[in-house]
């Protein structure tokens, strides 16, 4: 098994970095609806601060891949594709990337807009506050969130389509 990428597999770094953020993104996703949801309280705030430590840890983990991403090679996609499904691929993992980043910024700038101070793990940030602008970064959080769901939806309906009516495991790639 291969550290880094070939032209035809993922190694193991990138392979780390994709389940990763699968894991993250698995708990992230319904911890911010369930916060949505609640009223304010001890709890809420317990809940307010790992959903923010989360994004966090996602927004530098995706920097540090796309990083990755372009020190080392992405492996070739399959001959066999027509070239609509490759540049569908190559959208779709460009948006996942958009998306993530601008959940995550949105999300940063929502608090900051609040009044709150926003731990970055390496410094603290605060700003002057300005709810109308907290509100419309909490409208594109929103907005960002579903379509980022839609996005790994079709990526995995994509890896589905491929094994069933293809014959083609790319999943394996990327175990």
């Amino acid at each position: 098994m291969r550290i880094t990428n070939s032209l035809t597999e993922y190694g193991t770094i990138s392979k780390i970095f994709h389940w990763l953020s699968a894991a993250v993104l698995i708990i992230q996703i319904p911890l911010g609806f369930y916060l949505v949801d609640m009223d304010f309280s001890e709890r809420r705030l317990t809940v307010e601060s790992i959903h923010v430590t989360l994004g966090l840890s996602i927004f530098y983990l995706t920097l540090l891949r796309l990083i990755y991403k372009t020190l080392n090679p992405t492996p070739r996609l399959s001959h066999s594709l027509f070239p609509g499904q490759k540049i569908i691929a190559k959208l779709n993992h460009i948006f996942l990337y958009i998306a993530i980043l601008t959940i995550t910024i949105s999300g940063a700038l929502k608090k900051l807009y609040n009044g709150e101070e926003l731990d970055m793990f390496f410094f603290n940030l605060e700003i002057k506050d300005n709810f109308e602008l907290a509100e419309t970064f909490y409208e594109i959080h929103i907005v960002g969130n579903y379509t980022l769901i839609t996005l790994i939806s079709l990526h995995i309906f994509a890896v589905i389509v491929h094994k069933l009516l293809f014959k083609e495991n790319l999943l394996k790639r990327i175990l």
